[in-house]
């Protein structure tokens, strides 16, 4: 396999410490969210959902592209730290919130799904964890 580039970054003190990249573009506080508290820090499922919304967005530019169709798209990602009865720990789920500008509702299903085939996070976490994918037309 061809590597075409490596991100690094480093954690400190677990989910009440910090990450920083090796460019120091990425350097934050992190917290545990607390319910019916406002956060002052990141964590790591925000993190995350930062991560795949932005690579799915690009690979649904992309498949779109290649079937020369024009679309604007915006992609949230819902990512949730869900109890895991099997073990008495924890797991993550995702959400993907998916609007597309320019395509039938039809056409838009269609881009998402083979998106979710493409993109290298659909990929990492594929029968890892549940990803729902909610795509809307508008």
């Amino acid at each position: 396999m061809t590597v075409y580039f490596t991100s690094v970054a480093t954690a400190k003190g677990g989910r009440e410490g910090s990450v920083k990249s090796s460019d120091g573009i990425i350097d934050l506080k992190l917290s545990t969210p607390k319910p019916n508290q406002e956060s002052t820090a990141s964590n790591p499922e925000q993190l995350f959902a930062a991560g795949y919304s932005a690579c799915y967005d690009g690979a649904l530019n992309l498949i779109a592209q290649r079937q020369r169709v024009k679309i604007d798209s915006s992609v949230t990602a819902k990512v949730s730290l869900l109890k895991d009865e099997s073990d008495n720990g924890y797991k993550i789920g995702v959400v993907l919130e998916v609007e597309i500008n320019g395509v039938s509702q039809e056409k838009a299903e269609e881009l998402t799904h083979l998106a979710h085939q493409f993109c290298p996070y659909s990929k990492a976490t594929r029968g890892n964890i549940d990803v729902e994918i909610i795509t809307k037309a508008i």
